[in-house]
């Protein structure tokens, strides 16, 4: 059907200049999407930060594992 319009018709014109369009405006809106996203998605924590909550919960897992071994002896 699109081979037909595009070669044979009396839209020929008209047809490559809708895809065109479609394909441009396609594309610009991929673009837009990304860059929205880009645009409102938060920051990520500091590497510190991570670190920092990741020693707590070993020091709170240290302090579970010592209170269940001296309960247990």
């Amino acid at each position: 059907m699109y081979g037909w319009l595009v070669f044979f018709s009396p839209w020929q014109v008209f047809i490559l200049q809708l895809t065109a369009f479609v394909a441009v405006a396609a594309v610009l809106g991929i673009l837009a999407w990304v860059g929205y996203a880009l645009a409102t998605t938060p920051p990520p924590k500091p590497i510190e930060e991570i670190e920092k909550e990741v020693q707590k919960a070993l020091e709170e897992i240290e302090k579970q594992l010592k209170e269940e071994a001296q309960t247990t002896s």
